[in-house]
């Protein structure tokens, strides 16, 4: 996989809100449906046409909101970024000047449920970009990878191979998609039911980005480092 590219696997705990029996309690996907199908989605409300419904169809909940729960940066795997540039030659005595291009891909992370991983502003993942944004130097949801790269001078001492190495930096948003089902005071053929709340936990991550230079797209954030090695 790309550098940085990072779906945060593995179950999800699904937590329920208030007391809810055993008939209420959902799946993870299940949920991410009903938050997909809400009246009002983080904030905006929906029409069935939203999530491809027809007019019969109607709402399977009445409000989902993304909330953060944190946020961090931390160091992605290292991963090897060039050619070897090797200065082995038996007969070698000076070291060898070499011009070294080395070029590294962040890909971008897309949540843990289907329904979140439509990508390009479709589904649920376009509503995590107003959430992901607010972090400085992040990429936006709707672009799939970024790059880091450059062209270097360097010299290989007699008897080593040089290679170049690039650690991104990569950000982590954990957070909960909440759904909501309001409570019916019931009518003289419905009985009433008490509000109805699910929890969906996700995780996106995905490469720092720094500005590009006159509108480029941004680049990957990270360090490169030279690596020696022995003939």
């Amino acid at each position: 996989m790309a550098i940085g590219a990072a779906l945060v696997t593995g179950g999800a705990i699904v937590t329920l809100l208030p007391s809810a029996n055993a008939a209420d309690e959902k799946t993870p996907d299940q949920i991410m449906r009903m938050c997909q199908r809400s009246a009002v989605l983080n904030g905006k409300q929906q029409s069935v046409r939203d999530f491809g419904g027809a007019f019969a169809d109607g709402f399977e909940s009445d409000n989902c909101d993304f909330v953060e729960t944190k946020f961090e940066t931390f160091d992605g795997p290292t991963e090897k970024s060039s050619i070897d540039f090797p200065n082995c030659e038996p007969n070698a005595t000076d070291p060898a000047k070499v011009s070294i291009t080395w070029s590294a891909t962040a890909a971008q992370g897309q949540g843990k449920y289907t329904v979140t991983q439509q990508g390009a502003g479709g589904g649920l993942f376009g509503f995590l970009s107003g959430s992901w944004l607010k972090h400085k130097g992040t990429l936006d949801m709707t672009v799939k990878s970024a790059t880091a790269g450059a062209t270097e001078q360097r010299e290989v001492p007699v008897g080593k191979v040089l290679h170049m190495d690039f650690t991104p930096k990569i950000q982590r948003m954990t957070g909960e998609w909440r759904v909501r089902i309001d409570a019916d005071p019931g009518s003289f053929a419905v009985n009433p039911s008490p509000e109805q709340n699910f929890v969906a936990p996700d995780v996106v991550e995905g490469p720092v980005i720094l500005p590009g230079a006159a509108g480029a797209p941004g680049v990957a954030d990270g360090t490169s480092k030279a690596v020696l090695e022995d003939c």
